[in-house]
């Protein structure tokens, strides 16, 4: 037994020491919204937060994210940054099919928790990674954009 703290609750999963975070996510803990892409950290579908920092969940072992606050996009709305970006990503219609935009948003997050006023060259460094077969690129980054002025007018 593994015991993760996911989005904020102490949560034990019965699953081999280097099965990937992934599966321990979505097939134990039901936690659906992080996707599976490539399985192999190429696309960042998966993406998930580790203490604050984007991880990629299929490549990720879970005894490796023991003792760490892991991050869902279920539970990334709980946050100021988390609840600015969602509304960013709806203002501005940035999903299209929207496989790969769970993985997006917790990128975006990420950014904008370490960087307030990011440039085009700061999301372009910080969203690498994360494919967009759509190619919604840029809405993607005007929404990064529009949610950190958001929150520049909340502080």
């Amino acid at each position: 037994m593994i015991e993760l703290e996911v989005n904020g609750m102490t949560r034990r999963v019965d699953v081999a020491p280097d099965t990937p975070l992934l599966w321990a996510l979505r097939d134990t803990l039901q936690l659906t919204g992080t996707k599976y892409g490539c399985g192999k950290a190429l696309c960042g579908a998966c993406t998930v937060h580790l203490d604050g920092v984007p991880a990629r969940s299929c490549m990720t072992p879970v005894s490796a994210a023991a003792g760490k606050r892991i991050t869902t996009i279920e539970g990334v709305d709980a946050g100021r940054v988390g609840q600015a970006v969602q509304a960013s990503w709806h203002k501005l219609d940035v999903a299209q099919c929207g496989y790969c935009q769970s993985g997006q948003v917790m990128s975006a997050v990420a950014l904008l928790s370490s960087n307030r006023d990011p440039s085009d060259a700061d999301i372009d460094a910080a969203m690498a990674g994360n494919v967009c077969r759509c190619a919604t690129y840029v809405r993607i980054r005007a929404a990064i954009h529009d949610a950190a002025e958001s929150l520049a007018r909340e502080a």
